[in-house]
């Protein structure tokens, strides 16, 4: 039969450690006439209190005394014979280190015939028998409970990893199954941004990123849960709490300090933004023609923009670096500084070829599409920059030269001029004095006539450029529209120049070599050659 108690009594602890307490201070918030009780652990009624201490009432001083001894007993480094009375001006206390468990005043010890110092004595000794025996009771119970709830959370955690793991595992299958149906090639006309097995990969990464951010989440969380359970150990979850959370409540706290900087700049590129839409559509309007400025041409339109734009960028950081992050710092300061230097540094001939692509810019010598000659290099522009200008010559050779380089330099322009006025081509052929000058004029235009590509207005004209000692120079001069196929035309004119003498019965050639020459005979091919 004594063994069937103690098993009743076993159970009935539990019961208590594993359900909630009963309304605390239900018995004591009902005053009776003997007072308010002052419940024990063991859920009985340790003494009455009967008088008021301040404003406190009975039942509220029973309330906090009893919610007091709880929270000794919860103290898995309570030390029972450090409780003591201490004697206040007025009352006699019962301390435990900083906590005063209960005030014993002369009110209370006149309702109960004793001396305030006797009666303090008494319930200390009373809390402290309660206590011993509460822990006697409930200590193997309790330390059973918070065994069984560790095992408990490490079960429940281990169970979200192994689901998590699974879930991976089984997404895995089906995506890589259903690979060809879920995912396309990410494309744009004949360009492939991410192929499916792409789009594949990046999606398993994701996942798997995904997965160990929840491990982690997990962790972070049950590790805090362990370590509460046991009084002694925690302290270590708020500082593992604190430890993990204090960066990241750091950096939320900088960032929210940081969304007042961040809407300025918000503003400021906002309005930057539509200022240069605005100046650029200005400048659209002035290349199109549509707007007219005296004195500025449509072909500076684009490139003004494009230093209004600079300077509209320019000016932005100006305005905005104030507002970043670190702006005022010795190290941001420090590289801005490092910076300037390289730039100015490294740069001074590329500075230099922006300064003369800028000049050369507004002097337009020429165009995109014009044949000029630079130096000695012929060719059509095929791109202006402000650092270069490149060339593509009649061999089909690119050519990249300085901006600097053009500058300091003389530059020809065969087309500014040939479509309105004509290019002027010319060449000369030197014939001996005796040949009338007027069959060589007459041969000469008729040559220049029938070339493909010489204007017949102006008409071609002859000019005599040296009386020499042995033959006289003719230069034939004609107009073209086509600066851009002079190789063809000199081709073209000097094969017509050779008929047309032919057919006059005029030689062309030189004295010199008819001084050396063997015999008379005349050097005009014959018809069948």
């Amino acid at each position: 039969m004594s063994m069937l108690k103690l098993i009743t009594i076993k159970i009935i602890l539990a019961l208590l450690i594993f359900t909630p307490y009963l309304a605390e201070g239900q018995e004591a918030s009902s005053t009776t006439n003997e007072g308010a009780p002052v419940i024990g652990l063991s859920r009985d009624t340790l003494f009455f209190i009967k008088a008021k201490l301040g404003t406190s009432s009975p039942a509220e001083r029973a309330l906090n005394i009893s919610s007091r001894i709880k929270r000794l007993y919860n103290d898995d480094f309570l030390i029972i014979d450090s409780l003591k009375v201490l004697h206040q001006e007025s009352t006699y206390d019962i301390v435990y280190k900083d906590l005063i468990i209960l005030s014993v005043s002369e009110s209370d010890a006149g309702l109960e015939a004793k001396e305030p110092k006797d009666l303090s004595v008494e319930y200390l000794q009373i809390i402290s028998n309660d206590l011993i025996r509460a822990r006697e009771d409930r200590g193997f119970l309790t330390l059973i409970g918070r065994v069984s709830l560790v095992i408990g959370v490490i079960s429940a955690a281990w169970l979200i990893l192994w689901l998590i793991a699974r879930g991976y595992i089984w997404f895995l299958k089906i995506t890589e199954s259903n690979k060809n149906k879920w995912l396309k090639d990410l494309s744009y006309k004949d360009y492939t941004f991410l192929s499916a097995d792409q789009e594949l990969a990046v999606i398993i990464r994701l996942i798997k990123l995904s997965k160990w951010i929840v491990y982690a989440i997990l962790f972070y969380i049950t590790l805090p849960i362990i370590f509460s359970i046991f009084p002694f150990s925690r302290e270590w979850a708020d500082t593992l709490f604190r430890l993990i959370w204090s960066p990241f409540r750091g950096m939320l706290y900088a960032i929210w300090d940081y969304m007042p900087h961040l809407f300025t700049i918000i503003v400021i590129a906002t309005v930057m933004k539509y200022v240069n839409k605005f100046v650029k559509y200005i400048f659209s309007e002035i290349e199109g023609g549509k707007l007219t400025i005296g004195g500025f041409h449509s072909d500076w339109a684009m490139p003004t923009y494009n230093i209004v734009r600079f300077l509209l960028i320019a000016f932005t950081l100006v305005l905005i670096f104030p507002h970043l992050p670190g702006s005022d710092s010795e190290i941001f300061k420090g590289v801005s500084v490092f910076v300037g230097v390289l730039v100015s540094l490294g740069s001074s001939s590329a500075i230099g070829n922006i300064v003369a692509g800028l000049v050369i810019t507004y002097m337009r010598p020429f165009k995109i599409g014009d044949r000029i000659k630079i130096g000695e290099i012929t060719g059509d522009v095929i791109e202006k920059t402000l650092l270069v200008t490149r060339l593509k010559t009649q061999k089909n050779e690119e050519i990249t030269i300085p901006n600097s380089s053009i500058l300091t330099g003389n530059t020809t322009n065969f087309t500014t001029l040939a479509k309105e006025e004509g290019l002027i081509i010319h060449t000369t052929v030197t014939i001996g004095y005796d040949v009338p000058w007027k069959d060589v004029h007459k041969a000469l235009e008729r040559a220049a006539n029938i070339t493909e590509f010489i204007s017949k207005d102006p008409k071609p004209f002859v000019l005599q450029t040296g009386l020499d000692d042995f033959y006289v120079a003719y230069q034939i001069n004609a107009y073209t529209k086509e600066a851009s196929k002079q190789a063809v035309i000199y081709s073209e004119l000097h094969k017509n120049i050779q008929e047309t003498f032919k057919k006059a019965g005029i030689e062309i050639m030189s004295p010199h070599y008819r001084a050396v020459r063997e015999g008379n005979a005349s050097t005009i091919p014959s018809n069948s050659d």
